[in-house]
């Protein structure tokens, strides 16, 4: 009996659900998190780096381990681990803890993306109910990170703040069996060649630069910090070269060599990065210096998630009729424009300007990274489409997790310098804004109130400058666009 397709799709999309909620619920917990767990300001970028990380440098290999073992299998097993996890994480007694519980996380999800898509891709032999169904799985994707910020402030208005991972539990209990008894098993392909060293190599040359670029910002470069860096510098170079000279490589980086590809996934990298890292900033200004609860902060984040998930679809359509030179970059100066105006605007007073920039940021970066995909997905040859794809979402996870580490990472420099408290302060609370709330929530009293003082003044400080930093970069980001794009063709290729 042939499955139903469109069953399928439900148990497909009810597993991707929240491996996508997983990515952006975590910002809105982390000030409560911070001060539980009294995570440093690098423990906590870690605690929501890791997960895109490990994603990042797995998911090719996953996707053709899922070749070789069929989609089904790899899933359930994907959705076993995933469960596990998001307990472990859960019950975590510390950062350490959480940070590992974080990792398995990323491992899970690395085996369920893939398996998502391909299933689709299976499921539907006529093309136009094929578009519909990754244009449902796409408004899926987009709506479940948009909606991560409220479900996280939801729940930590009633529980504590491992709950924003138990609740995959029951999810997880529903999504399983469903997906064991809709979707149908298929063969794997044996011939299907898998190497995952290579994929290992890009993992480790990832986590250590990342380590090398946080601590070094925290600590100065210093030994330890300037041999991460250089080491990971190093097996990143040594990937690249393998990819290159390798009879099969997990990422064809000969795509890179045409200019539409090359700009469509640095504005993949570019465009991810600054809404994750921008997000997670924006959780943290709304609570520790507005003092929001994590439901009313996620209420206020809405307008950024929500527009970027109504760009995604409406970039298509854009592109299609002004040509993805004008849409890209067009979305990428409006992006640069609308940080550069956020840079300058008191959240405190002007609630309602802020909420029109987040939403015109939100739409500007939506469109971006479909217009990224177009590029990216429409100059790949046919036969390469798998790669190219294995290309994206790497470069959409890359950049989630770096774009975290370097928002992070300058906002705590810019926040060190410019803390002024008292000279009595603990010695963390000149680290982030996190570590000062927890020792001013410890200290209580006078002195409590200076240092949470202190801290709020330097924060909006770092967080002006971050932005105005950023902005920049967008913008010469929409040149470099708008000049690589001079080929691409003016109307639809959809």
């Amino acid at each position: 009996m042939q499955p139903n397709p469109w069953l399928v799709l439900v148990a497909v999309i009810a597993a991707f659900v929240p491996v996508v909620v997983d990515m952006t619920i975590l910002h809105i917990a982390i000030p409560s998190l911070t001060v539980a767990l009294e995570a440093s300001g690098n423990q906590v970028l870690w605690i929501i780096d890791i997960y895109p990380l490990v994603m990042a440098g797995l998911l090719v290999p996953m996707g053709t381990l899922a070749d070789r073992v069929g989609y089904r299998k790899m899933l359930l097993l994907g959705l076993g681990i995933f469960t596990i996890a998001s307990i472990a994480a859960a019950f975590s007694p510390n950062a350490p803890a959480l940070i590992a519980a974080r990792a398995a996380l990323g491992i899970g999800s690395s085996m369920i993306m893939p398996c998502v898509l391909a299933l689709v891709r299976q499921a539907f032999d006529d093309d136009a109910e094929r578009a519909t169904a990754l244009g449902i799985w796409s408004v899926v994707g987009t709506a479940g990170a948009a909606i991560g910020p409220l479900v996280g402030g939801l729940l930590l208005e009633r529980f504590w703040w491992g709950s924003v991972f138990l609740v995959n539990v029951p999810v997880m209990a529903a999504v399983i069996p469903m997906v064991a008894v809709l979707v149908p098993t298929q063969r794997g392909n044996r011939q299907t060649a898998w190497n995952p060293w290579q994929a290992l190599v890009l993992v480790a040359g990832l986590i250590l630069t990342v380590f090398g670029i946080k601590s070094g910002v925290k600590d100065g470069l210093h030994a330890s910090s300037a041999a991460a860096l250089i080491g990971g510098a190093a097996i990143l170079v040594w990937f690249g070269w393998m990819q290159v000279s390798s009879r099969n490589p997990i990422l064809d980086l000969s795509l890179l060599r045409k200019p539409a590809i090359a700009v469509g996934l640095l504005m993949a990298f570019i465009a991810s990065g600054s809404l994750a890292g921008f997000e997670l900033v924006l959780a943290q200004e709304l609570q520790f210096v507005l003092d929001k609860t994590p439901l009313e902060a996620g209420v206020f984040m809405l307008p950024l998630v929500g527009a970027a998930a109504v760009g995604g679809p409406l970039g298509g359509r854009l592109a299609s009729r002004f040509g993805l030179r004008a849409v890209a970059s067009l979305s990428m100066a409006a992006s640069a424009a609308s940080l550069l105006a956020i840079s300058f605007t008191d959240f405190g007073r002007h609630d309602y300007l802020v909420a029109f920039l987040l939403a015109i940021l939100g739409f500007a970066l939506g469109v971006g990274l479909l217009a990224s995909s177009i590029a990216i997905m429409g100059s790949a040859p046919k036969e390469s489409a798998g790669a190219a794809g294995a290309l994206e979402s790497t470069g959409y996870e890359l950049g989630g997790g770096l774009g975290v580490t370097m928002f992070g990472v300058l906002v705590n420099s810019i926040y060190r310098s410019s803390f002024s408290g008292p000279s009595a302060a603990p010695q963390g609370a000149t680290h982030s804004i996190g570590e000062a709330m927890a020792a001013a929530k410890d200290l209580g009293g006078d002195m409590g109130t200076s240092i949470a003082d202190a801290a709020k003044t330097a924060f909006l400080q770092a967080h002006g400058s971050v932005l105005i930093l950023v902005a920049t970069m967008i913008a010469i980001l929409a040149l470099v666009v708008f000049i690589a794009l001079r080929g691409a063709p003016a109307a639809d290729h959809h």
